[in-house]
């Protein structure tokens, strides 16, 4: 087992890390940039090492300044939470070669699931149905026969992307160039790649991911499966686990699913399969993300396991503890995502936290790096918290998760809490029969009876215009703040310039 291990991440994931570690007796190592230097996860950890400047690409993205950290802290491995470095195979290799253990997969299958064609193309190897789309990335000559082969309306994807970032719904063919050259453009900005490839759309699809974990030896389990539909342009907002839209059939078929591509590609550590299901209940492979999800924690809350722990142990080369007997599901869990947002702007709202009220109670979960007096930059991703909550019942724990939002106060930064308390009252949530529409349906409906909330929608602003905002704000929806050498906002001006624009499009 490893002795030191350094957390190449920052805010509430890399405190969740550092917890872990110290249950297990590793000791730990912050990264931290200059906006960080007094941030919660600095002052866990048994030691810190500033790794650059406030911009995530002069810092946390800083490879070659993370490894050297790392060396002379004498760490022996690197956890690098999610976002960031987290599925980068450049950065696993330059760990490998430093001869430190990156926690996490093995470099040649983060980079197969990166390439969104190949891991389609891999999935169907292992037998997992897909949805319907092109086999290669597509030229703008192509993408019109493409598109009228497969039928609109289809989705654009970036075949390098995550985090819904460049996924486009073109609804007939007039739209589809102009769609083309923009999510191009957004990719190249988010991913240093814009090949695009197009895939048939699903109409009313729920969102459904299967948590998975493996060892060296070969070893696969499932931890069960989570819906994650409750969504803001393709950013999930709310997660819970287990999903009510899947009868037992359907759920073993698709638990085994996940675990046959995982054997296919020889994964080793803990990953995320990730589902549309249909109206009839059919499910299609979407993607695979390589790392520790956001919202891993509603897993935890419901199997009773430590996937960081499992995490850090696959990759100190242990055999898995566990058989797929003794995993089983107690109960049910609910996560709401807490953003520092503008109300109007949907933008990130900076500041310093003048006072803080965290929920807490029985079967009460959150994870967060807030504290009084801790300051909010626009440097990185608005999350600042997510709260989650258990009950025997799905009833219950939406229950249970409503009062503790009810009780969560946060002054000093403007927040998403009136909108996450708004989805849990609403009736399509509390039926479980929302899809990945649900919030652009739900919205119409609350403000014609007046409500206002925060984070849901910038009023007048239309899908050309977000593409252009998220090219500026690349990492609104990433839970650790910007993809590699991109940084969302690299100055308090730019972020009054998006403002600005934002204010003008919704005077159109």
């Amino acid at each position: 087992m490893f002795s030191k291990v350094l957390v190449a991440n920052r805010g509430e994931i890399a405190c969740r890390i550092i917890r872990t570690c110290r249950r297990m007796g590793i000791a730990t190592v912050a990264a931290y940039s200059d906006a960080d230097a007094s941030a919660l996860h600095v002052r866990i950890a048994d030691e810190a090492y500033r790794v650059g400047q406030a911009p995530a690409e002069q810092s946390y993205l800083k490879m070659e300044a993370i490894v050297e950290a790392a060396l002379k802290s004498g760490a022996d491995a690197v956890h690098p939470g999610y976002g960031f470095l987290s599925q980068n195979a450049a950065f696993a290799r330059l760990c490998h070669e430093n001869g430190l253990v990156f926690i996490g997969p093995r470099p040649e299958v983060l980079e197969m699931m990166k390439d969104k064609v190949e891991a389609r193309r891999l999935a169907q190897e292992a037998g997992l149905p897909l949805i319907p789309g092109t086999t290669t990335t597509v030229s703008d000559d192509e993408a019109l026969a493409e598109a009228d082969a497969l039928g609109f309306p289809v989705m654009v994807k970036a075949a390098q992307g995550g985090g819904g970032i460049g996924i486009t719904l073109v609804s007939g063919p007039q739209r589809l160039k102009g769609v083309l050259a923009r999510a191009r453009r957004l990719a190249r900005a988010a991913f240093g790649n814009g090949e695009l490839y197009l895939e048939q759309y699903v109409d009313g699809a729920a969102h459904v991911e299967v948590q998975v974990v493996g060892d060296d030896y070969g070893n696969i389990l499932h931890l069960y499966e989570r819906e994650c539909s409750v969504q803001r342009r393709n950013q999930k907002v709310v997660e819970e686990a287990p999903s009510k839209k899947l009868s037992s059939r359907r759920r073993t078929a698709l638990l085994e699913a996940a675990v046959a591509l995982c054997r296919h590609i020889g994964y080793s550590g803990v990953g995320t399969v990730e589902f549309l299901l249909d109206r009839k209940g059919r499910f299609y492979f979407m993607e695979m993300n390589t790392r520790l999800q956001v919202e891993h924690g509603i897993t935890e809350l419901i199997t009773g396991l430590d996937m960081v722990e499992l995490q850090i142990r696959a990759s100190a080369g242990e055999h898995l503890a566990l058989t797929q007997k003794r995993v089983y599901v107690r109960g049910h869990a609910v996560e709401a995502r807490v953003y520092a947002e503008d109300p109007e702007t949907f933008l990130p709202s900076a500041g310093v936290v003048q006072d803080l009220a965290v929920p807490h109670g029985k079967s009460i979960r959150v994870d967060t790096a807030l504290y009084k007096g801790c300051e909010i930059t626009t440097y990185y991703d608005p999350l600042v918290a997510k709260v989650m909550a258990w009950s025997r019942t799905r009833r219950g724990s939406i229950n249970r998760l409503g009062k503790a939002l009810e009780s969560f106060k946060i002054e000093g930064v403007k927040t998403n809490l009136e909108t996450l308390k708004a989805v849990l009252v609403s009736r399509g949530f509390r039926s479980g029969t929302y899809d990945t529409q649900f919030l652009s349906k739900l919205i119409p409906r609350l403000k014609r009876r007046g409500q206002v909330l925060a984070g849901l929608e910038a009023p007048g602003v239309h899908e050309r215009d977000v593409a252009a905002v998220v090219a500026l704000a690349l990492a609104m929806g990433t839970p650790s703040g910007g993809r590699e050498g991109v940084s969302p906002w690299k100055t308090q001006g730019r972020y009054a310039q998006m403002t600005s624009r934002m204010q003008s499009w919704r005077r159109m």
